[in-house]
């Protein structure tokens, strides 16, 4: 009975050990189930960089708002193109008032300024008015400085231009001693004319009127 009962005590301890062993190893499995294995030699990723904000430029001392592109900038400094406030053609003459007496000269032109190039003469319209003409694809810029033609205005010609421009234009040379115009082969060409800029003096903006209406005396308005 002895060797029986040592033998079941044995057989009992011994079938719990067994049992506690399965259950620590099947705890131990369990438990480690979820984890998956590491490589021993995988490379772990490196964690991501940190993104840099974005510092906006520093504004120039004394600017206001943001900093305008450079070919923006000189888009919106450059002057606008002049504009044409009135177009036409007309016939014209030539003349060289400077006070000399000479060659049908009045005295010095009306606006007060000595006679040079680029000074014209209209019969109406402001004084100091600005455009420029063009003839057979020659330009020249004017300002009207003076009173004229007078009486072939009521014929038609609408347009005093001084002898040195009329010259250029023409294909002719100015003659500083007769003040006349030698080679053009004309006394008169065909322009076509364009105002950019109505002058403050008297006179009448618009087409142009013959000396014989009046209209250079009127003021401008």
């Amino acid at each position: 009975m002895r060797a029986r009962t040592l033998s079941t005590t044995l057989g009992l301890t011994l079938a719990a050990g067994i049992a506690v062993a399965t259950s620590s190893a099947a705890l131990a499995i369990d438990v480690t189930a979820d984890t998956p294995p590491v490589a021993r030699n995988a490379t772990v990723p490196a964690p991501p960089a940190p993104v840099k904000p974005v510092v906006p430029p520093k504004p120039v001392a004394g600017q206001v708002g943001p900093v305008k592109p450079v070919a923006a900038k000189r888009a919106a400094e450059k002057p606008a193109a002049s504009q044409a406030l009135l177009t036409g053609s007309t016939k014209a003459s030539y003349f060289w008032d400077d006070a000399s007496g000479r060659a049908g000269d009045t005295g010095m032109p009306a606006i007060g300024k000595p006679m040079q190039k680029g000074l014209f003469s209209s019969p109406s319209w402001p004084l100091g008015t600005e455009g420029y003409v063009t003839y057979k694809g020659k330009k020249a810029e004017f300002f009207i400085g003076d009173r004229g033609p007078g009486e072939p205005s009521d014929r038609g010609v609408m347009l005093d231009i001084d002898a040195k421009t009329f010259a250029d234009l023409a294909g002719g040379e100015f003659n500083p001693d007769t003040l006349m115009v030698d080679g053009a082969g004309t006394g008169h060409i065909n322009v076509s004319y364009t105002i950019t800029k109505w002058g403050p003096g008297k006179g009448t903006k618009g087409e142009p009127k013959p000396f014989s209406t009046g209209a250079w005396a009127a003021a401008s308005g």
